[in-house]
């Protein structure tokens, strides 16, 4: 008689593939520690052979492991494809979505999106998980997450993306360090020694870097930043300037500071856009919560993305793929 895993035992497994420690992925599976322990016991004396080491600290998957929790993912995936085609049938965006989004999106947009989204989609279960964008990108491919709200230019991989709308760069600045300052700046007016960036790992980073035309620069460490945040109060105590995103300046990010924004000539800006797994069985439901997300994520001055040129940002090129 054959015996094959079970799904329970295959979700143990990715969970401590994520997590790299027990305890966490027991309450990720919602599960005590045991449990999990003592499926994934039963998982290698089906398959009669050891998938993890274990040690006091380290967690660590052997190479066939690795292999086993590929495959356990792309199992996990077309379960839940599977499950997506029958689930909440003629009700759009009635089920779970878990949404990621990157960092400096997140606090800037998700205060205003929420409401909105609760009261148009009532019975929509909307998990978030905020990830810089290639952990992200990853648990899309996994299939943990199943759409990333990210900014482009980004490759996230084989993705559908909706460009949603244009969020235009802006030069933050001590008044003190800028004698009757121009109402724009031009990239190359930028002075990359005194340019703050944050860490790396964020995409914004990358993408600042690219609009002064210098992307293969590289910060000095204490230029960096671990949030758009930090960087703005690095520039209130006048350590340099910083490109912030007008979304951010729009929730607020600079006010009280004392600080001020010049906007970036020559179209310095990122697209924000909604991307899911190509062929998803649920893209017409992505399709349908980006085009309710684009009125509540669209200020005044930033423009919506013309669908019309979508396809040619599908997939982006000009960032490296080094982190948020």
């Amino acid at each position: 008689m054959t015996f094959t895993p079970t799904l329970k035992q295959l979700q143990y497994l990715t969970a401590l593939h994520i997590h790299g420690h027990f305890g966490h992925a027991a309450d990720a599976c919602f599960v005590t520690q045991s449990t999990l322990s003592a499926g994934l016991r039963e998982l290698e004396n089906l398959l009669g052979l050891q998938l993890v080491e274990r040690t006091h600290r380290v967690v660590r998957f052997s190479p066939l492991g690795e292999k086993v929790v590929a495959k356990a993912y792309d199992v996990l995936r077309e379960v839940d494809a599977l499950t997506a085609l029958t689930k909440d049938a003629g009700k759009p965006l009635a089920g779970e979505v878990r949404l990621g989004v990157i960092p400096t999106i997140a606090p800037y947009l998700l205060p205003r999106v929420l409401p909105g989204l609760r009261a148009a989609w009532p019975e929509l279960k909307l998990y978030l998980r905020e990830a810089m964008s290639g952990a992200a990108c990853e648990a899309l491919a996994r299939g943990t997450l199943d759409a990333v709200l990210l900014a482009l230019p980004w490759d996230c991989g084989s993705v559908e993306a909706m460009p949603l709308f244009t969020d235009d760069f802006f030069l933050v600045f001590h008044p003190g360090d800028r004698i009757d300052p121009p109402p724009t700046v031009a990239p190359d007016a930028i002075d990359e020694t005194q340019l703050l960036l944050l860490e790396d790992g964020h995409c914004l980073k990358d993408q600042a870097l690219a609009v002064c035309g210098r992307p293969e620069l590289r910060a000095d460490p204490a230029q960096r930043g671990t949030s758009l945040g930090t960087l703005v109060q690095m520039v209130a105590g006048r350590l340099g300037q910083t490109l912030v995103p007008q979304m951010a300046l729009d929730a607020g990010i600079i006010a009280g500071t004392g600080l001020l924004a010049r906007p970036v000539t020559g179209g310095a800006s990122r697209t924000i856009a909604l991307v899911w797994r190509k062929g998803s069985p649920r893209a017409e439901e992505f399709r349908l919560l980006g085009a309710a997300l684009t009125p509540a994520l669209t200020p005044a001055g930033m423009p919506a993305v013309d669908s019309a040129v979508a396809e040619t940002m599908v997939p982006p090129h000009q960032i490296n793929q080094s982190g948020e």
